[in-house]
């Protein structure tokens, strides 16, 4: 068995699966790479099955018909052999120092007499043309490097949240919680870290910058053009993570107060990214969309609608709109998430 499977989804990812790759081969025997080749129609699968050739005890491919991301996810955890599981995308990479780090943890924890479900560790925003990067750490808000559980953990900032860069799973938690994303949809890296969550018993969270998060190509799904463009998208995996939190069962307080603040933030970006689009059909959209909120949870509705977030996402007319907006823009450049 391998420590760490660390699954890469790939669609016509020609000109940097490469470097992707590169950063992960030094993980050596402890680790399995699966690239998922998700009916890419460049060399992705020609790049793809050279690494399978020169290393076979490490890569292994997955050849399929597209999908999407959340099939190339989907394979991976389905073929996974690793006691951990990653996701890296095909146009990220990891740096190898931390990587080094990750990889001595996982062996400890493997070894230990606690069961670990989620790792946790930094990530950072690589934006195209900045020099100065943008890093999203955790060492306020969770014990570094000894295990805790959700009563341990501090309060998040507006700006903190797990995204998939950030986690690392148990293999079999995502099993145990029957996780599958859905097909031919953008986005769900957000149900990803979040369908497991209520799961979540031990946690164990390394200080260190590991994982590497490219921005910068215009044709990214996280490209505000992009997004609005995919608005529907984004709405569809706003509304499953609403009805998730709705019809879940979350014992801990929490880990139920941290999903509340999870979905907050996602529905913040469907709202904006409506707001944006600038038609009549998109504010109808986000005016739906916070309707199918209140009907699915009156008091999960009203905690976000008046929330700081839910307030400045529903100010009234055109000129609230443009507050929204201004707000929106000072976010965008300080935590340069697109």
């Amino acid at each position: 068995m391998k420590l760490l499977t660390i699954t890469v989804p790939c669609y016509n990812s020609e000109d940097y699966v490469e470097k992707c790759l590169e950063s992960l081969l030094p993980g050596g025997e402890d680790v399995e790479i699966i690239i998922v080749d998700d009916g890419s129609t460049d060399r992705t699968a020609e790049i793809a099955d050279r690494y399978a050739r020169e290393y076979p005890s490490i890569v292994k491919v997955i050849h399929k018909e597209n999908g999407g991301h959340g099939s190339a996810v989907n394979a991976g955890i389905e073929n996974a052999t690793g006691i951990y599981f990653k996701v890296v995308d095909s146009d990220d990479w990891v740096r190898l120092d931390s990587y080094m780090k990750i990889l001595n943890s996982l062996r400890e924890l493997a070894g230990g007499h606690q069961v670990i479900d989620m790792v946790i560790s930094n990530f950072v925003y690589e934006k195209e043309g900045k020099k100065r990067k943008k890093v999203v750490a955790f060492k306020h808000v969770l014990p570094n490097e000894e295990v805790f559980t959700w009563d341990e953990v501090g309060h998040f900032n507006v700006a903190q949240y797990f995204l998939m860069h950030s986690v690392i799973y148990r293999t079999k938690l995502l099993h145990e919680c029957g996780l599958k994303l859905p097909e031919h949809t953008f986005y769900v890296d957000n149900i990803f870290v979040f369908n497991p969550l209520p799961y979540v018993r031990n946690m164990y969270y390394i200080d260190t910058n590991f994982y590497r998060y490219y921005i910068g190509r215009e044709d990214q799904s996280v490209h505000e053009s992009v997004m609005i463009k995919r608005v529907d998208q984004q709405i569809r995996v706003n509304k499953l993570m609403i009805d998730y939190l709705t019809s879940t069962k979350v014992a801990n307080k929490k880990t139920y107060k941290y999903m509340v603040k999870y979905l907050d933030i996602i529905t913040t970006v469907s709202s904006i990214m409506l707001i944006r689009a600038q038609t009549d059909e998109a504010l109808e959209k986000k005016k739906e969309l916070w309707a199918y909120l209140k009907k699915k949870d009156k008091k999960l509705y009203y905690r976000l609608r008046h929330g700081f977030m839910g307030s400045t996402m529903n100010l009234p007319d055109r000129s609230g709109r443009k507050i929204s907006t201004g707000l929106y823009k000072i976010a965008q450049k300080f935590v340069q998430f697109n």
